[in-house]
């Protein structure tokens, strides 16, 4: 589990590539000082697990399924990585709920100064957009932000010079593709509202009749 206030931008050091999967080696200097093997680490909102690491930086593997719906199949040797290590439980949550599951990928359409803030406008698929509020959470690339507008095919986010300075998000521009995290209460919340019968097949959903024969 992670907040989405991200701890350090590190750099890809070496990507070891397999037939579908591949071994990320990544430089970090702050993170590893309290790291352990089989650490959850969140790489741009993806949640790895450490399989080793030294003063300079872990190694995580990252499986084909992950390469397939994130974008950590575009890094390569060099590219800066926001990183996040799992949540303390005696730490201050900063941000929102964050799994480090991405749902899907999307493509930077804009890059807006507005005075001291920067607008994102984001363009994704229609299964991510359909969790995504105004004024409601989402994760991009690992990062705790604000919707700030949403339409039926991008949103938007405004973001503050510090939370861009400290994140890789400052270097992003046009037709970048970053990760995104939706909410997760969103989508708990729509599963709950489609009951299930006891052979597991779906029903209509809550309907008044449902909820005049339960009580309500």
């Amino acid at each position: 589990m992670f907040t989405g206030i991200i701890e350090e931008v590190g750099r890809i050091n070496m990507i070891r590539k397999g037939a579908h999967s591949a071994v990320l080696v990544i430089e970090a200097k702050y993170i590893t000082d309290d790291m352990h093997i089989g650490d959850s680490v969140a790489v741009n909102g993806v949640c790895l697990t450490v399989t080793s690491f030294t003063n300079e930086g872990f190694c995580a593997d990252v499986m084909h399924e992950t390469l397939r719906r994130s974008s950590l199949a575009t890094l390569r040797p060099g590219s800066p990585v926001n990183l996040e290590r799992a949540m303390s439980a005696g730490g201050r949550f900063g941000g929102h709920i964050v799994s480090g599951h991405v749902d899907g990928a999307g493509i930077i359409c804009s890059v807006t100064r507005d005075d001291n803030a920067i607008w994102y406008r984001i363009k994704t698929q229609k299964e991510v957009i359909r969790y995504i509020v105004e004024k409601g959470s989402v994760a991009i690339d690992g990062i705790s932000l604000t919707v700030a507008g949403v339409t039926d095919s991008d949103f938007s986010v405004s973001v503050i010079p510090h939370t861009a300075s400290q994140t890789i998000l400052t270097m992003k521009k046009p037709g970048d593709t970053v990760n995104i995290e939706n909410d997760v209460i969103g989508k708990y919340v729509e599963k709950l509202l489609q009951p299930y019968d006891v052979n597991e097949k779906k029903t209509d959903g809550i309907t008044m009749d449902f909820l005049y024969k339960n009580g309500f």
